[in-house]
C-alpha cells in the first residue's frame, strides 16, 4: 500500500509524464484556422449597419441542431473559468504551465469558429446568443467544494473532453450542412487529443497513488455533470440532445465511461488498498445501475416517439 502524497508531490512526480505527453500532443496537433471553416459568402449586415436583423425563418437549422450548437458553443465560451480551475489545480510551472496555456489557446478556437459560423449563416438569434453568453460567463464554472485538487480535476477533464468530442461530432451530423459537419469534425479532433493527454496523466496518477486516484475517479463519475450545466435552458436543450441521440445515457456509458475505465484497467487492477477497493466497488455498482438506467431511458424515449408519431407530431431532426 502506498502512502498518500500531497498535491505538490503528485505534480512533481508526474511532471516528466506531463512533459512527455505535451511533446506527444504538439507532434500530433494540426494547426488550423477558424476563418477557413466559415462560409463568409453567406454573410450580410445586420440592421445596425443598414442590413436586416435576424429572423427565425433565416435559419436552416432544426430546433435540435440549434439547441446542440448553442449548448456546445456556450460550453466553449466559459473557457476563462476552465482555465482558472486547471491553472489552480495543475500548476503554471514547467510542462504543466505550457500545457495549460496551449490547451486554452486551442480551446479558444472552438468558440471562435462556432460563433462565426452561427452569425454568418444566421443559424440562431445572435442577440439571444449574446445574452446567454453574458449570463453563463458571469456565473462561471465552479467545481463542487469537495472537488478540489489535481486528481479530481484530471479525472473530470478526461471524461468531459471525451463527452464533448461525442457531442460535437453528433451535432455536426444533425446540422445537415457539410460545412458545419466539417467544422465540428475539426473541433472534435482537438477534443480527442486533449482527452488523450488527460487520460494518460490520470492513468499515471492511478499507478502512482492508486487509492487516492481511485477515490477521486469514483467521486467524479458518480457526480458527473457536463460543464455547461449552469447555462440558460441547459436542461431543455440537454433533453432535446438526449432525445435525438446527440448525447444520451448510452453514449455516456458506452462511448465515454467504459472505454476510459477499460484503458485504465480499473476493474482488473490489484494495486488498491482498502480505500481504493471500496471506491472501486462503489464505482462498479454505479456503472451497473447506469446500464439499467440506459435501458429505462431508451424505453421511455421509444414510447415518447411512438406517441408523437401517432399524433403526427414527430418532427425530423
Amino acid at each position: 500500500m502506498t502512502k498518500d502524497l500531497t498535491q505538490l508531490e503528485i505534480l512533481t512526480e508526474l511532471e516528466p509524464v506531463a512533459e512527455q505527453n505535451l511533446n506527444r500532443h504538439l507532434s500530433m496537433a494540426k494547426d488550423w484556422h477558424p476563418h477557413d471553416y466559415v462560409p463568409w459568402d453567406q454573410g450580410r449586415n445586420f440592421a445596425a449597419l443598414g442590413g436586416i436583423d435576424w429572423d427565425p425563418e433565416q435559419s436552416r437549422l432544426s430546433e435540435v441542431a440549434k439547441a446542440a450548437m448553442i449548448t456546445n458553443l456556450l460550453t466553449e465560451d466559459n473557457l476563462p473559468s476552465y482555465h482558472r480551475e486547471i491553472a489552480q489545480n495543475f500548476s503554471l510551472d514547467g510542462a504543466w504551465g505550457t500545457w495549460v496555456g496551449r490547451w486554452t489557446a486551442e480551446e479558444n478556437r472552438h468558440g471562435i469558429v462556432m460563433r462565426d459560423y452561427l452569425v454568418v449563416t444566421r443559424g440562431v438569434d445572435p442577440v439571444a446568443l449574446e445574452q446567454a453568453r453574458m449570463i453563463h460567463m458571469t456565473n462561471g464554472a465552479h467545481a463542487p467544494q469537495d472537488w478540489g485538487g489535481f486528481l479530481v480535476n484530471v479525472a473530470y477533464v478526461t471524461f468531459q473532453e471525451l463527452a464533448t468530442r461525442v457531442s460535437h461530432r453528433n451535432t455536426g451530423k444533425v446540422c445537415q450542412d457539410p460545412i458545419a459537419d466539417r467544422m465540428l469534425q475539426r473541433v472534435a479532433a482537438d477534443e480527442n487529443l486533449h482527452m488523450i493527454f488527460y487520460r494518460n496523466l490520470c492513468g499515471a496518477a492511478l499507478d502512482l497513488v492508486p487509492d487516492q486516484a481511485m477515490t477521486a475517479l469514483t467521486s467524479v463519475l458518480t457526480n458527473f455533470v457536463m460543464p455547461g450545466h449552469g447555462m440558460p435552458n441547459f436542461r431543455r436543450n440537454g433533453v432535446l440532445m438526449a432525445k435525438h441521440g446527440i448525447y444520451d445515457l448510452r453514449q455516456h456509458l458506452e462511448e465515454v465511461v467504459n472505454p476510459v475505465l477499460k484503458k485504465w484497467n480499473v476493474f482488473d487492477r490489484n494495486d488498491f488498498g482498502p480505500r481504493g477497493e471500496k471506491a472501486r466497488e462503489e464505482l462498479a455498482a454505479f456503472v451497473e445501475k447506469l446500464g439499467q438506467d440506459v435501458v429505462k431511458f431508451e424505453e421511455q424515449r421509444d414510447r415518447m416517439f411512438a406517441r408523437e408519431a401517432a399524433r403526427g407530431k414527430l418532427q425530423p431532426v
